[in-house]
Formats: structure tokens, C-alpha cells, sequence
């Protein structure tokens, strides 16, 4: 795990459009199940930087877009559209267009803002305010390194495995929400 983690840095420091040469879905599921450990751990990482500013006062997540939701929908309905619908749109909206720039220094241009326009973009998931908006950076951070890391799978592996680790991180948290 720590082979993919030094080379999602380097991808984050400086990407490249490059597929990875290694067809065999064993290698990519295993190569997946790592990427999927690292978007967890420094999700749950961030998690905790967040949940700092909240005990500090500093922001209020009360009035999240998501509690909102699974207090209106039925939970399997709720499920459907962040393990499914969100995944399937949102990575065909951010990642999709990846491949059409492959050289320097295009991809890096559009690699970085696909990934801060979906980072930034999960802001609507909280009531906007001043102090949602500068601490705007912290509180959406683990949908932009979880945006790197879907850029990465994307290109190395295609559009599918990127919806495929979407949905995946998706599901998990909310089974850590429904449970």
C-alpha cells in the first residue's frame, strides 16, 4: 500500500494522463482496494480536523444537506442516489473529460480543476454562511483528496473503476450514517 500511496503523490504533485500498463483485473483490484484504504484513511483523517472546528464552534454542520435528505427520503432511496446516481453523474461530469486532454500542461490544468470544481462543489452540502465559506478549504478537503484519488483511478484504469471507487466510498459512509 505504500507503493500506491507514494505514487498517488506523485500523480497529485505532477499528473500525467498515463494508463497503466498492467491489464490484469487482479492487479487492478488490488491496486483499487488500496486506493479505496488511502481515500478512507485520510477521509476519516480529515474527518477529524473538521470535527475540531465544529467542537471549537468555529462552524456548525447542523444543518447538513445530508441530514436533511435521509430525514425526507426512505433510506433505500437515500442509498440509490449517493451509491449509484452521484457516482454515475458525477464522475461523468469530472472525470469523464480527463482523457481529452492528454498533454502537459492541459491534463495538469484540468486534472486540478475538475477535482477542485467536485471538491468545492459538496459546500452546498452545508448552509451557507461566512464562516462556511472560510473554512470553506477544510470542511470540503476530503471530497478534493477523494477527487484526486478518482482522477487517478480514472486514468489509470478507466471511467468505470473511478465510478466503481465513488460508489464504493459512497456506500461505506452510508452504512456508517444508516448504522
Amino acid at each position: 500500500m505504500t507503493d500506491t500511496f507514494i505514487e498517488i503523490i506523485q500523480f497529485i504533485k505532477n499528473p500525467t494522463a498515463e494508463k497503466d500498463p498492467n491489464t490484469n483485473f487482479n492487479y487492478r483490484l488490488s491496486k483499487f482496494g488500496q486506493v479505496f484504504a488511502i481515500s478512507l484513511i485520510s477521509s476519516f483523517a480529515l474527518a477529524i480536523l473538521i470535527g475540531i472546528l465544529v467542537l471549537s464552534n468555529l462552524v456548525s454542520i447542523e444543518q447538513h444537506a445530508m441530514k436533511d435528505i435521509m430525514d425526507s427520503y426512505s433510506m433505500p432511496f437515500v442509498f440509490f442516489l449517493a451509491v449509484v446516481l452521484a457516482p454515475i453523474l458525477e464522475e461523468s461530469i469530472f472525470r469523464a473529460p480527463l482523457t481529452l486532454f492528454k498533454k502537459q500542461p492541459s491534463f495538469k490544468i484540468a486534472l486540478y480543476t475538475a477535482t477542485l470544481l467536485f471538491g468545492f462543489m459538496h459546500i452546498t452540502n452545508y448552509e451557507i454562511s461566512l464562516r462556511i465559506l472560510l473554512f470553506s478549504p477544510i470542511l470540503v478537503a476530503p471530497q478534493i483528496f477523494l477527487g484526486f484519488y478518482l482522477g487517478f483511478v480514472r486514468v489509470r484504469f478507466g471511467l468505470l473503476w473511478a465510478m466503481a471507487l465513488h460508489a464504493c466510498f459512497n456506500g461505506l459512509l452510508m452504512s456508517f450514517d444508516f448504522f
